[in-house]
C-alpha cells in the first residue's frame, strides 16, 4: 500500500487542529493485525486540548495492537471502546468542548480487507477507476447517548482490490473536491502517484489557498502473485562473510613495512666492472607476539571461518525452504480453484489439498526460526489463509463470549453430568448424591431463581441418597443408571428403583441409552451391546447379546440409539450398527483433526448427531440424515469452539435440537443453532 497525505493551510484557522496518524506493522506480531490509519479534526479548540487528537490516536493504536490473537475487526472494536472510555472520562471531568466539534475516522487494513468507522462529518470515499463510492453511507449513525457516552459505534467491513483508492477528507476539503470535480480526475490516474495528484491540485492553486483541512490517500498497489517465487530483499539476507574485512588489520600492518630501494649500480672502466654499493636495509621493528595474542588470533580466525560456514548453510536452508513454501502455495491455490466450482467432488478435492497443505506448513513453521523475518511473515500469512479456508469448509465458529445460562454455587451442588427432559435440565454426579433440576416456571409463579431470554427459570436440589452415572428418557419419564446395574425412575416428584438382571459374571456397563423403552448398554468387558427388552409396566426381560456372534465392539466408550446404534470408539471413529450388524465404520474427517471425543448423542426425533470434545474445547454438530455419511456426502452443520470451554463435562439437547446447553465446570452455557 502507498499512503499520500496532503495538509491544506493548517495556519488558516487558528481555532482548529487536524492531523492523520498512519501506522504500518513494525514487526511480525503487528503484521498479524495489519495497518491502522487514523485521521481527525477538532474545531473550536481550547488551549488544554492541543494534543487531543494525538492522545485519542495513541489510545486506539495501543489497544489495537495489544493482542495478536484477535482478528482486525475485533481489535478495532476494542480500540474504539477504549476511545469511548477516554472521551467519557473527559466529559465527566467537565471537558465537553469537543462534543459536536470532533470528527474522526479509524481504518484497519489487512490483506485487502477493510474495517472502518467514523464520527462527525469526515468523508470516506472509495475510488475504483472513475467509479466513486461514498462508503461511509453504510454506517448507521445514531444520536449520541449522553451516559454512557458512545461516540464511536458501528464498523463497516469490506474487501478491496488492486488499484482501489481510499480517500479520507475533512468536510471542507471534501466539499472542495466535489465542487471542482476532482475525484473523477484522480480516479483516472494509473498508476496513482503523488506527482500526478499534485499536478491536478496545482491547477487549483488560488482556490486551495482559501481552504483548510486534510486529505489522506491510501492506494492499494499490486500484490505479489500467489505461487510465484518472491525474492527476499537484500536486507533480509544475512550479510555475506568477507575475509578481506576480517583480515584487513593484517593487511594494514603489512603496508606499513617499507622495503629498501634496489641497490645502486655504477660502471667505472672500460672493462665494465661493476661496483655494487651494498644497500642498507632497515627492517621494521615487529612487536613481540606472545602466546596469548597468538591464541586470540587463532580463535578469531576459527570463529570467522565457522561464521562463514554457518552463513553458507543458512543460505542453503533458505533456498530449500523457499522451494517447500512454493509447493505449499501451489497446492493451496489449486484448492481455492476447486472451491470456485462449488460441487461436492470439487469441495472434497479442495479439503484434501488444504489438509495436506496445513500439515506441510505446520512442519515448516517448526524449522524456520533462524531464517529471515520476511520469510517468517510469508509462511505465517499462508498458514493463516489455509486455516481460514479450512475453518469455513468445516463450519468452525469461535465464540469468545458464549451466553451464560446458569452458574452453580459449589457449596450447594457440584455437577458432573446432565440431561434434558420435558423442558427441564437435570444435573447429577457419579461421585456425590442428589439431583439438581432447572426448569421453566409459569409467569404467575413467584420467586423465579433467574431469568434468561425473557423466560423465568428456577433451580433446586432434589435430595436422594444415590449417585448416578447416566440418564435417558423412557415411557415419558427420565431414568437414571447407577453402576453396576441399578435403574432409578423419577416421575411426578417421586423416585423408585430396581436392579436389572446381570448378563454374566464379569459385566461392566460403560454407557447407557434407550429406544422404544428397550435399554441398551455398552459392556466393556465382553465387548458387546447388551439389550434389555421392555415387556410392560416398567418391567424388562432377561438381557440379550444384541450383536450377531461374529460382531464385537473393540475399544468402545460411548453409545447412543435412534433405531440404529452409534458407537464412539477410542480412536475417535464411529461404528454404525443396525439389526446387530456393523453397517459402516466411519472415520470422522474434520478440521481441526480430532484428538479425544468424549460423548455422542442423538435420538429418533433429532436430525443431527452431536459430539463433545473437551480436548479441543468444542462441540460438533453433524447432519446424520444423509445416507452416506462422513465425509463423502455428510455435512457439518456447525463446530462451536470457545476458550471459555476449558472444563467441558457434558451437554443437553432440546427436543427440537436447536438449543445446546453445555456444562463447563460450574457454569452452564446456552448455544442456539
Amino acid at each position: 500500500m502507498q499512503v499520500i497525505e496532503f495538509k491544506f493551510n493548517p495556519q488558516l484557522k487558528s481555532d482548529s487542529i487536524f492531523d492523520s496518524f498512519c501506522h504500518d506493522p513494525e514487526n511480525f506480531y503487528e503484521k498479524k493485525l495489519g495497518s491502522l490509519y487514523l485521521a481527525g479534526i477538532l474545531k473550536n479548540i481550547l488551549p488544554q486540548n492541543i494534543r487531543f487528537l494525538n492522545n485519542l490516536a495513541e489510545i486506539i493504536k495501543k489497544e489495537y495492537y495489544r493482542s495478536i490473537t484477535r482478528k482486525p475487526e475485533k481489535a478495532l472494536k476494542e480500540g474504539l471502546k477504549k476511545a469511548n472510555e477516554f472521551l467519557e472520562k473527559n466529559a465527566k471531568k467537565g471537558d465537553v468542548s469537543w462534543l459536536g466539534n470532533l470528527s474522526f475516522a479509524a481504518l484497519s487494513l489487512k490483506n485487502y480487507e477493510l474495517n472502518f468507522t467514523k464520527t462527525g462529518d469526515l468523508k470516506v470515499f472509495l475510488l475504483r477507476g472513475e467509479k466513486i463510492i461514498d462508503i461511509d453511507r453504510k454506517l448507521k449513525f445514531e444520536e449520541i447517548d449522553p451516559w454512557p457516552l458512545k461516540i464511536f459505534g458501528n464498523i463497516v467491513s469490506g474487501k478491496l482490490t488492486e488499484g482501489d483508492i481510499l480517500l479520507v477528507l475533512t468536510k471542507e476539503i471534501s466539499d472542495f473536491f466535489e465542487k471542482e470535480n476532482l475525484l473523477p480526475k484522480i480516479g483516472k490516474i494509473w498508476p496513482v502517484n503523488e506527482n500526478e495528484i499534485r499536478k491536478i491540485l496545482d491547477g487549483k492553486k488560488e482556490e486551495i489557498l482559501k481552504i483548510s483541512g486534510i486529505s489522506l490517500f491510501i492506494i492499494f498497489t499490486k500484490e505479489k502473485l500467489s505461487g510465484k517465487k518472491q525474492v527476499i530483499s537484500p536486507k533480509s539476507y544475512p550479510k555475506e562473510f568477507n575475509l578481506k574485512k576480517v583480515f584487513s588489520p593484517f593487511f594494514v600492518f603489512l603496508k606499513k613495512i617499507k622495503l629498501p630501494n634496489p641497490p645502486e649500480i655504477k660502471i667505472t672502466d672500460r672493462l665494465k666492472r661493476i661496483k655494487v654499493k651494498p644497500p642498507e636495509i632497515k627492517l621494521p621493528k615487529f612487536p613481540k607476539i606472545n602466546k596469548k595474542i597468538f591464541l586470540v588470533l587463532a580463535l578469531v580466525f576459527f570463529l570467522s571461518v565457522s561464521f562463514f560456514i554457518v552463513r553458507i548453510q543458512e543460505k542453503k536452508d533458505l533456498e530449500k525452504n523457499e522451494a517447500i513454501l512454493s509447493e505449499i502455495q501451489k497446492k493451496s491455490d489449486k484448492a481455492e480453484s476447486f472451491l470456485i466450482l462449488k460441487t461436492p467432488q470439487a469441495e472434497k478435492e479442495a479439503i484434501f489439498l488444504l489438509k495436506e497443505s496445513w500439515e506441510e506448513i505446520c512442519q515448516l513453521t517448526k524449522i524456520i526460526s533462524n531464517l529471515p523475518k520476511d520469510f517468517h511473515f510469508r509462511v505465517f500469512s499462508l498458514k493463516e489463509n489455509i486455516s481460514k479456508n479450512l475453518f469455513e469448509l468445516n463450519k468452525l465458529e469461535i465464540i469468545e463470549e458464549p451466553d451464560l445460562f446458569f452458574e452453580f454455587d459449589h457449596r450447594e451442588f457440584v455437577p458432573q453430568k446432565m440431561a434434558f427432559f420435558n423442558e427441564g435440565l437435570y444435573f447429577f454426579s457419579p461421585y456425590s448424591e442428589n439431583l439438581f433440576k432447572i426448569n421453566k416456571i409459569s409467569k404467575e409463579e413467584d420467586n423465579p431463581r433467574f431469568s434468561f431470554f425473557g423466560e423465568n427459570w428456577t433451580g433446586k436440589v432434589i435430595e436422594i441418597d444415590r449417585k448416578f452415572n447416566s440418564a435417558a428418557e423412557i415411557d415419558g419419564s427420565i431414568v437414571f443408571f447407577t453402576k453396576p446395574n441399578q435403574i432409578t425412575f423419577f416421575k411426578n416428584g417421586d423416585f423408585f428403583s430396581f436392579f436389572l438382571e446381570e448378563p454374566h459374571a464379569d459385566f461392566e456397563f460403560e454407557s447407557f441409552s434407550s429406544f422404544r423403552e428397550n435399554l441398551y448398554f455398552l459392556d466393556k468387558f465382553s465387548e458387546e451391546i447388551i439389550r434389555y427388552p421392555y415387556s410392560k409396566n416398567l418391567n424388562w426381560g432377561s438381557p440379550q447379546a444384541w450383536l450377531k456372534k461374529e460382531e464385537k465392539i473393540i475399544d468402545g466408550k460411548y453409545l447412543t440409539v435412534d433405531g440404529s446404534v452409534w458407537v464412539l470408539e477410542k480412536n475417535n471413529s464411529l461404528g454404525l450398527y443396525h439389526a446387530g450388524r456393523l453397517q459402516e465404520k466411519i472415520t470422522v474427517e474434520i478440521f481441526p483433526e480430532s484428538k479425544d471425543f468424549k460423548k455422542i448423542h442423538t435420538s429418533p426425533a433429532l436430525p443431527y448427531l452431536y459430539i463433545l470434545e473437551p480436548a479441543q474445547k468444542r462441540i460438533i454438530v453433524f447432519d446424520k440424515t444423509i445416507p452416506v455419511f462422513f465425509p463423502q456426502k455428510g455435512k457439518i452443520i456447525r463446530q462451536i469452539q470457545s476458550q471459555k470451554f476449558d472444563n467441558l463435562l457434558d451437554f443437553g439437547i432440546s427436543e427440537d435440537g436447536k438449543i445446546i446447553w453445555i456444562l463447563n465446570g460450574l457454569k452452564v452455557y446456552q448455544i442456539n443453532l
